[in-house]
């Protein structure tokens, strides 16, 4: 990307200042049209900062952001709400500054249809058109995988919690209340999957817990992978470090079926019980990526062009965040950070009649493997040959696990979830 131009643009004031709206019941356009728009369906990692740089670019464009839920709830960071060292309102976030210091329409309701010929999205009052539109849905999750898992009935006993809110509390308290000596199991699937080190982060986060409050518990582990997907031999050496002899670590071996009444799990080869069962179901695009068509043929996740985030598949239509295929980059909220800022800088580019500038990405992510100790990874990306890839010696791992690390973490949740929310 070229950075001066980016800055530049990044640097313009923000014109109007605007209150969430709230749909009230009647048909027709929700929200006539003044000028050119961009509706944002989503409001997390990637929804928010795509809305907020759109308007920071060029307030002359009108920003309609929809959302259902008038708080956001970060995934990042709820591994240590299991693990008991933090509170889950601490990952939480409202709109209502964003709102009003961008000029940023919010909407709370429910996408239930969208229309790519007409550049309609419906919710339940009725329809907001648009000039682009972006789609930062975050993923949703493929239970038809599982053979007896009922998407409704089954979390309420074997939480995923792979979306932060009331299964994190549901699972923290299953840990809680899980007598010492019982047995936790966790599955991993297939990757890729939302925030590769998540998993392995969220196995020394309950391991920590059972080493301090259920020193008699163990933890199984069937990860689906053949190994560790990220950071492998720093969580083995936390494992080793900090809870040798508690955790029993399966490489390839995947879950195909579970039982949530009897609480086991079954990989074809063994079925397994557990005092508290935390399945992490495969995953897909969030459902409005299914409602545009802009899934690709795997059926799981969205082709974009990678300078632009637009889709390969349905024109005026951009992809963020977990829901897209971005070659090297990972599904992680720094990489939907990044992704929308470039975004926003290219629609804005589209839309005033100029070429795309080819960007430059940046990730970094933390995991905690106790309560205060952490290690990171980290890359920088660019764009060749229309593909994502990492710039070569541009990052890596983190050389150890420390303390120095879980401090770096914390406060990169505090900004970026500052620079979500104002």
């Amino acid at each position: 990307m070229n950075r001066r131009n980016f800055i530049q643009l990044a640097g313009i004031a923000a014109g109007i200042s605007m209150a969430p709206f709230s749909l009230t019941a009647r048909a027709g356009e929700v929200l006539p049209k003044k000028g050119r728009r961009v509706v944002v369906v989503g409001g997390g990692y990637g929804g928010t900062i795509v809305s907020k740089y759109i308007r920071m670019s060029d307030p002359s464009i009108e920003v309609v952001m929809i959302e259902r839920n008038k708080t956001f709830i970060s995934c990042p960071f709820s591994n240590l709400v299991i693990g008991g060292s933090r509170d889950l309102k601490d990952n939480m976030i409202t709109y209502d500054t964003l709102a009003a210091k961008h000029g940023i329409q919010v909407v709370y309701d429910e996408v239930s249809a969208i229309d790519v010929a007409a550049k309609q999205v419906r919710v339940g009052a009725g329809t907001i058109s648009y000039d682009r539109l972006v789609l930062s849905p975050g993923i949703d999750f493929r239970f038809e995988e599982l053979e007896g898992y009922d998407a409704l009935e089954t979390p309420k006993y074997m939480p995923h919690a792979w979306k932060a809110g009331e299964q994190t509390l549901r699972l923290r308290k299953q840990l809680v209340d899980m007598a010492d000596g019982g047995t936790v199991v966790l599955s991993v699937p297939v990757t890729p999957f939302r925030c590769p080190p998540g998993p392995y982060e969220r196995i020394s986060q309950i391991a920590w817990h059972l080493k301090n409050h259920k020193p008699r518990s163990k933890l199984i582990v069937l990860d689906a992978n053949p190994d560790i997907v990220s950071k492998g031999p720093l969580f083995r050496k936390a494992w080793e470090k900090h809870y040798k002899g508690m955790i029993e670590f399966h490489a390839g071996n995947k879950v195909t079926k579970v039982d949530h009444k009897a609480m086991t799990v079954d990989t074809g080869v063994e079925e397994i019980k557990g005092a508290v069962v935390n399945v992490v179901p495969p995953q897909k695009a969030g459902a409005v990526a299914y409602m545009a068509g802009v899934v690709g043929e795997d059926k799981k996740w969205c082709p974009v062009n990678q300078v632009t985030y637009e889709s390969t598949l349905v024109p005026s239509v951009h992809v963020i965040g977990d829901a897209c295929s971005a070659g090297a980059m990972p599904k992680s909220g720094y990489a939907a950070n990044s992704q929308a800022k470039v975004c926003a800088l290219n629609i804005v580019q589209l839309m005033n009649g100029r070429e795309p500038i080819p960007p430059s990405h940046v990730n970094v992510c933390y995991s905690y493997v106790t309560d205060k100790e952490a290690i990171s990874v980290s890359a920088v990306y660019k764009v060749a040959d229309g593909k994502t890839i990492a710039v070569p010696n541009s990052g890596g791992v983190s050389t150890d696990l420390s303390e120095e690390e879980g401090v770096y973490a914390h406060s990169w949740i505090k900004n970026i979830l500052h620079e979500m929310s104002s």
